[in-house]
């Protein structure tokens, strides 16, 4: 059976779960209909748009 040869101490310890929590900032690209940020892959939420087409009706385009 595996038997630790000592104690770990615990600025080892946290030194080695360091980086497990550091998230990633999500990419995000432009809109080439109205210029709004959005995640790639992914309808515009501001225009509806997706791929050159409209894949949904937003609430500002139905109040024009």
């Amino acid at each position: 059976m595996a038997v630790p040869k000592g104690k770990v101490s615990k600025a080892r310890r946290d030194k080695r779960r360091s980086s497990v929590w550091k998230l990633t900032a999500p990419a995000l690209v432009k809109c080439p209909k109205c210029g709004a940020l959005h995640m790639p892959h992914r309808m515009c939420p501001e225009c509806g748009y997706y791929n050159g087409r409209q894949v949904k009706a937003v609430q500002a385009d139905a109040e024009k």
